[in-house]
């Protein structure tokens, strides 16, 4: 079986957009940076928080290379590739640039609702059309299916390059079956960072965070200190963040951490349609926490 690399403080990279709506690759060159410089173990790129389906396949190709050439191979890099056709996905693998890759990222099928059957196979053909390491998505909120523990160790003991799945179902109970129950060296990745402190406490690997973005050097800090056993201290920089982690959601994803980053002065804050800016009294909490927090 492939071993997983994507451990510790991951991060779902957002993707800067300029007032005119271009994509600000001046801004995504500093974020990246930023991310290397304060504590992330790995990136991931083009997927959910990165509004990878308003991007055109140019400019998807382009935030890859960029973040490729900025990385220089310092940390694994995870692509999303995903998608609610299988053959289309299996396609892409097969023919897609993934040079300086170190994995890819796919999601559950949205929309078609497929059972645990159809999941199953949907993972076993992509598995089968690379030979990068899989880590798997749940995400049912999202896609309108949950892929059950059962499944997952499934897919976990008979495909050798599916290495890890990043859950967000936000069942710790599903998620302490998975760890009871999968091979040793397939791992459980948070997909939320509000759990992320009791997944890794249950045997999670680490996050791949939204709230990272902003604020890596802390974020890193209580995954570490968790891995060292530090329970009490880590405890500590989850509770300081609680209040950030509700606002980050409420008015949707990336729109709370685009709304942070653009108070740090990292970004403007642009989203691209059907999504749109947080309210500005949810900015406006926000600011206030972030003020509070000596941000």
């Amino acid at each position: 079986m492939v071993r997983n690399i994507f451990r510790g403080l991951g991060i779902a990279l957002i993707t800067p957009f300029r007032e005119d709506g271009s994509v600000d690759y001046g801004a995504l060159k500093r974020l990246v940076t930023y991310q290397l410089d304060n504590g992330a173990d790995f990136l991931c790129i083009l997927a959910t928080t990165g509004e990878t389906p308003t991007l055109t396949a140019a400019e998807r190709q382009a935030v890859k290379d960029l973040v490729v050439d900025v990385v220089r191979a310092r940390v694994p890099i995870l692509m999303g590739c995903g998608g609610n056709n299988t053959a289309a996905v299996v396609d892409e693998l097969r023919h897609g640039d993934f040079r300086g890759i170190d994995g890819v990222l796919s999601v559950c099928p949205y929309y078609n609702k497929p059972s645990q059957e159809g999941l199953y196979g949907h993972f076993k053909a992509i598995a089968g059309a690379t030979e990068l390491p899989v880590v798997l998505y749940n995400v049912p909120g999202r896609t309108g299916i949950n892929m059950k523990a059962e499944t997952t160790v499934r897919l976990a003991r008979d495909c050798g390059n599916i290495v890890a799945i990043k859950e967000a179902s936000g069942s710790l109970e599903q998620v302490d079956e998975i760890i009871k129950n999968k091979p040793r060296d397939f791992d459980v990745i948070s997909g939320d960072d509000a759990l992320t402190f009791p997944m890794v406490s249950c045997g999670a690997v680490g996050v791949i965070s939204v709230i990272g973005n902003a604020l890596p050097k802390e974020f890193s800090k209580m995954i570490r200190l968790q891995m060292r056993g530090e329970y009490d201290a880590a405890r500590k920089i989850h509770h300081r963040f609680t209040d950030l982690f509700s606002l980050l959601f409420v008015d949707g994803n990336p729109a709370g951490v685009k709304a942070m980053l653009s108070e740090m002065g990292f970004i403007e804050n642009i989203l691209r349609l059907p999504l749109v800016p947080m309210r500005i009294k949810n900015m406006q909490r926000m600011s206030e926490i972030l003020k509070e927090l000596k941000i």
